[in-house]
């Protein structure tokens, strides 16, 4: 039941982020409640803890990032409500390939829109940054300042999401 519930929230989840660049807090929080109520009630307490120890670690894993100015809140809230469902573990696997796999789809947008060079200088820039001033957003190159082109991540989560029940 998990696998089936996970994957039509992630696709729903990719669906909104393609079509209009936000993944709604009904979806997330929805999800993430549902998950909660079913886990306890086919596990009991231990599969309370079990969904709420994996949607904080879905939580935990990306917040830092959307702080950073790299992330919307809509990712960080999705990948909470992945690891509501499969657990802290399930989490971080989800995160770890949907970050492969958000890496290997913002090379492809860079080729296609011919900006690869712009987007290493940015990396560049963003670490040369943080080894001077400590890790902070930097000006110019976070979500809501830059010009550079905004990847739907859900689609990177949903991968990593497969790609998890697939492997583990």
């Amino acid at each position: 039941m998990p696998v089936v519930a996970v994957a039509a929230v992630v696709v729903a989840a990719s669906a909104c982020d393609l079509r209009t660049r936000r993944i709604p807090n009904a979806l997330t929080l929805g999800a993430a409640a549902v998950a909660v109520t079913l886990h306890g009630v086919f596990g009991g307490w231990s599969g309370v803890l079990f969904a709420v120890s994996g949607g904080a670690a879905g939580f935990l894993l990306f917040v830092p990032l959307y702080a950073l100015g790299g992330m919307g809140a809509g990712d960080v809230k999705l990948l909470a409500a992945i690891g509501a469902w499969l657990g802290p573990m399930g989490a971080v696997w989800t995160g770890l390939y949907g970050a492969i796999a958000g890496g290997i789809m913002a090379l492809i947008v860079s080729l296609a829109r011919g900006c690869t060079k712009t987007l290493l200088g940015n990396i560049g820039t963003i670490l040369r940054s943080w080894l001077l001033v400590g890790i902070r957003p930097v000006d110019g190159l976070t979500l809501a300042s830059s010009s550079s082109p905004r990847l739907p991540y859900a689609l990177a989560l949903a991968a990593g999401t497969l790609v998890t029940l697939w492997m583990h």
